[in-house]
C-alpha cells in the first residue's frame, strides 16, 4: 500500500510537461520551478507553524537545494540543451546512482536484482521517449547527469536523515520547499526576470504546480523515502516520463510505435523487479527455523509477533 501511495507522485509529476505546455507562460522554466516550490513551502509553513532546530536547519537547506532548487535548476537547463526525451533518460539515471550511494550512505547491500532492474528501466525509457534522428549534446548531458545526481543524493540523504521527532513529515517537506525555491529565486532574477503581465490561464497552471504537483507531491514523495528501499522510491520515477507519453496519446493525439509500447512495459517489469530485490531480506527472515524448546523446558505463554 505504501508502494501505490508513493507512486501517486511520479504520475503527478508526469502531468507537469502538459500543464507547462498548455497553462505556463512560455520560457519562464525559472519562474515555473521557483512557483511550484516557494508557495507551497509558504502555505505549509504557515499552516503547521514549525520551524527547523539545531541540525535540522542546514539538513533543511541540503535537502531543499539537492531535492528541489539544484535539481529544479538542472532539469530545465538540460530541456533547453537537450531533446526532451534525451533529458527524460539521463535524469532518469537516478535509480543507478542511488543504488550506488547507498552503500556508503545508508549501509546497505547493493543486490544485483536492483542493478538489472535500473537498467532495464533507463532502457524501457529510452525506447518509450527517444525519437530517430536525436541530437546529443556534451553540455547536455552532463547538466542532464548532475540533475541526476541531485535528485539520487536527495533521496539516500532523505533516508539517512529521516525526520526531527514530534514533526509532521509534511512540516519537514515545507521547508525543503522554502529554502528549494529561495535557491532558484536569485537565478530567476537575474537570468529570467519576472514577468509583466500573468493571464487566468498562467494563474490556474501555477495554482496546480504549487498545490497538487508541489505539496502534495512532494509530501507524499518524503513519506515513501522514510517508509520504503531508497532504491525501490528511485525507481518510481520512471513512471513519471511514462505517463507524460501517455497524457500525449490521449490529449495531443500522439500515437506509438511498437517499440515505444515495449519501452513502456519494460519500465513496468523493471519496476516489479526493484520491488521484489527489496522484499528478498524479508522473504530470507520468513524462511528462518523457529526457536524449539528442549524437553523439559517450560513452554513460553506467548510467542511475540515479528514486525512486518
Amino acid at each position: 500500500m505504501n508502494l501505490l501511495i508513493t507512486a501517486i507522485t511520479p504520475l503527478i509529476w508526469g502531468t507537469t510537461y502538459y500543464v507547462t505546455t498548455e497553462f505556463l507562460p512560455a520560457d519562464r522554466p525559472l519562474l515555473a520551478g521557483f512557483l511550484r516550490a516557494f508557495p507551497a513551502g509558504l502555505i505549509l509553513l504557515a499552516w503547521f507553524r514549525v520551524l527547523p532546530t539545531g541540525q535540522w536547519w542546514w539538513k533543511s537547506i541540503v535537502l531543499g537545494v539537492l531535492n528541489i532548487g539544484a535539481f529544479f535548476a538542472f532539469l530545465f537547463w538540460a530541456a533547453f540543451l537537450l531533446p526532451g526525451g534525451v533529458a527524460a533518460v539521463i535524469t532518469n539515471t537516478a535509480p543507478l546512482w542511488v543504488i550506488a550511494l547507498s552503500p556508503a550512505l545508508l549501509g546497505t547491500q547493493v543486490r544485483g536484482l536492483q542493478l538489472i532492474a535500473a537498467a532495464v528501466a533507463i532502457a524501457g525509457v529510452a525506447a518509450l521517449v527517444i525519437g530517430p534522428g536525436v541530437q546529443l549534446n556534451v553540455q547536455g548531458i552532463a547538466v542532464g547527469l548532475a540533475g541526476a545526481l541531485c535528485m539520487a543524493l536527495g533521496v539516500v540523504l532523505t533516508k539517512r536523515f529521516g525526520r526531527p521527532e514530534g514533526v509532521p513529515g509534511l512540516a519537514v517537506t515545507g521547508w525543503q520547499l522554502m529554502f528549494g525555491g529561495l535557491f532558484l529565486l536569485p537565478f530567476l532574477l537575474f537570468i529570467e526576470g519576472l514577468p509583466g503581465q500573468l493571464s487566468t490561464t498562467n494563474l490556474l497552471g501555477f495554482v496546480y504546480m504549487f498545490t497538487l504537483n508541489g505539496a502534495v507531491a512532494y509530501g507524499l514523495w518524503f513519506r515513501g523515502i522514510s517508509l520504503l528501499d531508497a532504491v525501490s522510491v528511485a525507481m518510481l520515477g520512471i513512471l513519471s516520463p511514462v505517463t507524460a507519453t501517455l497524457i500525449g496519446v490521449f490529449l495531443n493525439g500522439e500515437v506509438l510505435s511498437p517499440l515505444q509500447w515495449a519501452g513502456g512495459a519494460a519500465v513496468l517489469a523493471a519496476l516489479v523487479l526493484a520491488n521484489l530485490a527489496a522484499l528478498q531480506p524479508r522473504r530470507a527472515r520468513s524462511r528462518e527455523v523457529p526457536h524449539i524448546q528442549p524437553p523439559g523446558q517450560p513452554q513460553p505463554t506467548s510467542v511475540p509477533q515479528e514486525r512486518s
